[in-house]
């Protein structure tokens, strides 16, 4: 399709100034070229989680949806196009200045987690969406009128972010909602069919087994995978918006009901003493997979079965709205935004070099912790190096003191982590602590007892410890941990929230010289119950050269 031409209002405008033509088409040139090179980037980017994640492998088909979706809006459907004039330059650079801002949170959390990190690649998408979208408008103004700006164009565009990882908080509480509903759902249908059947957090505890609905089981793949479908079907097969609409609002309960009985399916051949392992996990995934995709299709060539190409249209636009300079104003700014976000890439990649790594030696958390107590039996927790490639540290230590005083027993257990300068940031830290990690073994946090205080051990006022209280089943641990960098205390607040993980981010991202300390004790009693006990200054004491 070419540009449609309107020559009636070449003549009813005032000519351009000199040269403006030739500008325009150079930033057109220029605009184009920068939109392709950043999609291979972004591509090249997202790679290895196509690759490798499967909630993610309908990624590897999103360069060629990309181009079938802009080929689908230049050939069916109705012709949109923009007038040029201040609207269609403050619509460019309204999503210009959203790319910006996505590609500023991106290098943020960047220079905290590093390149690969999801919310990273998240927000890596989000900003090639929105200066897709830009470039969008931008095309769509007469007379260049190279794209139309419709249904297709924006899905081309709003795919790419069901194409990228989720931010690590939206995954873990959308998977944490599916696993416990999916698991009892299963219950209930299983009691439903006579079968005796027990729940115990995200297990199914059958009679001669137990089954467990792990994330992958969640249905977090296929309901990706199948918005990710509908979305694009939407665009590809349909006209209508009704049909539009029902088909997408069909599509996330269809998957969520699908794996429901993926998972019920599977849970009764456990029952029946079939290995549900390997084989059978993996085929029951793909055909409902399959089968969900293609009642997806089946749906939408109902909605409309015959559809007819409908031929390009000029786009009717009154002759006094044709104005190069107008066109030329809209790729600048284009343009502009490409440059800008050139430069903030270009820092944020010289700022999230490797630090230097401080050859030092790290403390010996072993002897840091008392070994034989007066009163207390002792144990070490094993095998906490398995932890090691997670949290960036082989420096861990989790030591359990127990006493048993006739009345009562009273549980106290230790964990202290180090990172030595350079290691990892503070915000990859922040994400593992009681807050982001306990819930994900079915902990459940009591919300009202979140707070901070100052503990006093023998006679010294210890920085504000975060304390918490989680329950599971009938037990209750009361949490109370330290983050320290440098030797202060960082405040803690809610690990999965980006707003805080930004602030952090913005606050130490560019800072990875530091010496960082993880100290949590857990109890099954409250602190002030054994607030007076030797023990604590025995622990507290060695700490007092880290800043505790």
């Amino acid at each position: 399709m070419t540009a449609p031409s309107l020559p009636s209002a070449r003549s009813a405008c005032p000519d351009p100034p000199p040269g403006a033509g030739v500008v325009a088409k150079f930033f057109v040139a220029w605009n184009l070229t920068l939109l392709s090179a950043l999609a291979i980037a972004l591509c090249g980017s997202l790679w290895g989680q196509w690759r490798h994640n499967p909630d993610l492998s309908h990624g590897i088909f999103m360069p060629l949806i990309c181009v079938l979706l802009f080929t689908e809006s230049r050939r069916n459907g109705t012709r949109r196009y923009l007038r040029p004039g201040p609207a269609s330059i403050a619509a460019t650079g309204f999503l210009a200045a959203v790319a910006l801002a996505s590609l500023v949170a991106a290098g943020l959390f960047a220079v905290s987690l590093g390149w690969s990190a999801n919310i990273v690649g998240f927000m890596l998408a989000a900003a090639f969406a929105s200066i897709l979208l830009a470039g969008v408008v931008a095309f769509s103004v007469v007379p260049l009128a190279i794209v139309s700006l419709d249904w297709c164009a924006f899905c081309a565009a709003a795919l790419w972010l069901l194409a990228a990882p989720m931010p690590p908080g939206t995954y873990s509480t959308l998977t944490l909602r599916l696993q416990t509903w999916v698991t009892g759902n299963v219950i209930s249908a299983l009691h439903f069919l006579g079968v005796a059947a027990l729940q115990n957090g995200n297990l199914i505890v059958l009679a001669k087994t137990t089954v467990g609905v792990e994330e992958a089981c969640s249905g977090i793949r296929s309901l990706v995978s199948c918005v990710f479908a509908g979305l694009f079907l939407s665009a590809f097969l349909l006209c209508r918006p009704w049909a539009r609409l029902l088909l997408l609002a069909i599509a996330a309960p269809l998957a969520i009901g699908m794996n429901f009985v993926r998972s019920l399916v599977l849970t009764l051949l456990a029952n029946a003493g079939v290995d549900i392992g390997g084989v059978w996990h993996d085929a029951t995934g793909f055909a409902i997979l399959g089968l969900t995709t293609a009642i997806l299709v089946g749906l939408a060539l109902l909605l409309e079965p015959r559809r007819r190409p409908v031929p390009p249209t000029p786009p009717s636009v009154p002759a006094r709205a044709i104005s190069t300079m107008a066109l030329t104003l809209n790729q600048a700014v284009l343009a502009t935004a490409f440059l800008v976000g050139s430069a903030l890439t270009v820092f944020f990649i010289v700022r999230t070099r490797p630090a230097d790594q401080v050859v030092s030696p790290a403390p010996d958390l072993a002897r840091l912790l008392p070994a034989a107590p007066a009163g207390w039996i002792v144990a070490t927790s094993p095998g906490l190096n398995r932890f090691a490639s997670t949290l960036q540290t082989d420096d861990l230590i989790e030591r359990t003191y127990t006493k048993n005083t006739g009345s009562q027993i009273t549980q106290l257990t230790v964990y202290i982590a180090y990172w030595p300068p350079g290691r990892t940031s503070v915000s990859n830290v922040v994400l593992h602590t009681p807050d982001a990690c306990w819930p994900g073994v079915g902990w459940v946090p009591v919300a009202s007892a979140a707070a901070r205080f100052a503990p006093i051990v023998a006679g010294r006022t210890l920085p504000p410890a975060e304390s918490r209280v989680f329950t599971h089943e009938n037990q209750r641990q009361f949490v109370f941990f330290w983050h320290l960098y440098d030797g202060t205390a960082i405040t803690q607040r809610d690990p999965r929230s980006v707003r805080e993980l930004l602030a952090i981010a913005w606050r130490y991202g560019f800072r990875q010289d530091g010496v960082q300390l993880f100290v949590r004790i857990s109890s099954n009693h409250p602190w002030s119950d054994f607030a007076n006990e030797p023990l604590l200054t025995e622990i507290f004491g060695p700490l007092q050269t880290f800043g505790l």
